[in-house]
Formats: structure tokens, C-alpha cells, sequence
């Protein structure tokens, strides 16, 4: 059964092979012997989705950044900020189920995935767009002279609308594990001596809540 929830009005959730066979305004699908390419409306729209495999198809994002965008200088940095404060945000999240092992007679903790969710936000929505504005600025402290990580996190709020969407309608019978439930900035100084970034004091992170 396809689901296609919203959490409030600032997410939209859709399982993978709906979005691929109802693509939302703005996207088109085309379909290729191997899988599907899907293009969209890059005025209104950013994708954060690196290619996949959904039920033996590889799909392809057209134009996506991937969900690890690298930035190299001061303008592809305001770049990328601007298009995260002014577009509806794509990302790729997988529900997984925790499975217990036995191995050499010790307890291994696997996962096991279950579902694939096309997961929109608006950047541009006042809430969500503070929230990013005030992640951003309290977590990068120097553009310029610094390199640094930074994880943009969703894990509570897919943990919010699964208690809300599949564990309440009966869609799923155990709480799901998020997998790639964030996104990443990551931004490549050619300062000389960026110390902090050497000693591994660089990688940040800032939860969203919608």
C-alpha cells in the first residue's frame, strides 16, 4: 500500500515507486532499459539524491548534487545557501528493520532494509528556513579560512511521522531504523594550517524539527 503523508504542511514523505510512477509537479520520469531518469523544475527544486536501486531499477536523479554536497570556494557556498533557503529539498531515506545475528558467537546487530521514502522540505517555509538559517550560522564559523562538515539531521522528525504514518496505521510492525536520514555540507578550505579540520574538530551537525 503506497504511502504519501505529510508531516504538517513542512514534509511530504512518498514511497519510491509512487514518486517514480506519480511524479510530483514540477518532475517527469523517463524510463530506460536499466531504470528510470528523473528530471526536474532546478528553479524550484534541489536534489540531494545520489543514484540508487529501487526493486531491481537503478534511478537516476537528473542534476542532483548528491546527498553529500562539496563546496570549494566562498560563492559556491552562497550558492548552495541560497538554493537551501529558497527551494523544496529532496533527500533519499530508507526505513530499515534491526535484525539480531549470531557470528563467532557474538551478537551482531544488522539491518535490514524495509522501505524507500522520497522526503521533500521547503526550504523556503519561514519555520524550516529559520531552523536552517540559524544551523548554518551557528555551525559554520569561518567560510573562508576553514574547511568543515556539517550533518543536517532529520532522524526525529521520520521517527515523528512514523509513529504517525506506519506504526499507528499498521504499516509497519516495528519501529523502523532511518538510514540516511540527513544531508551534509562539506566545504574545502585552501587556508594553509586549517588545524581544527586536521585534528578532526571540524564535523559538526544541527537537527531539523518541522
Amino acid at each position: 500500500m503506497p504511502v504519501n503523508k505529510q508531516s504538517g504542511s513542512r514534509m511530504r514523505v512518498t514511497e519510491v515507486e509512487e514518486f517514480v510512477r506519480n511524479p510530483p509537479p514540477g518532475f517527469s520520469v523517463e524510463t530506460l532499459g536499466s531504470g528510470y531518469r528523473v528530471r526536474c523544475n532546478e528553479e524550484k527544486s534541489l536534489v540531494l539524491i545520489d543514484d540508487f536501486q529501487s526493486c531491481g531499477k537503478k534511478i537516476v536523479f537528473h542534476n542532483s548534487l548528491g546527498r553529500k554536497v562539496k563546496m570549494h570556494n566562498l560563492w559556491e557556498y552562497s550558492s548552495t545557501r541560497k538554493s537551501l533557503l529558497s527551494k523544496e529539498i529532496y533527500l533519499l531515506i530508507s526505513a530499515c528493520e534491526e535484525q539480531s545475528s549470531v557470528s563467532n558467537k557474538k551478537a551482531a546487530r544488522e539491518l535490514s532494509l524495509e522501505k524507500q521514502y522520497v522526503v521533500c522540505i521547503d526550504g523556503n517555509e519561514p519555520f524550516t528556513k529559520w531552523q536552517l538559517e540559524r544551523g548554518m550560522d551557528g555551525t559554520i564559523s569561518s567560510v573562508a579560512g576553514e574547511s568543515y562538515r556539517v550533518d543536517i539531521d532529520l532522524t526525529e522528525e521520520m521517527e515523528s511521522w512514523a509513529a504517525k504514518n506506519l506504526i499507528s496505521d499498521d504499516l509497519m510492525k516495528v519501529k523502523p531504523v532511518w538510514r540516511d536520514a540527513s544531508f551534509t555540507l562539506k566545504y574545502y578550505s585552501d587556508a594553509l594550517f586549517d588545524f581544527p579540520h586536521w585534528l578532526g574538530f571540524s564535523k559538526r551537525i544541527f537537527k531539523v524539527h518541522l
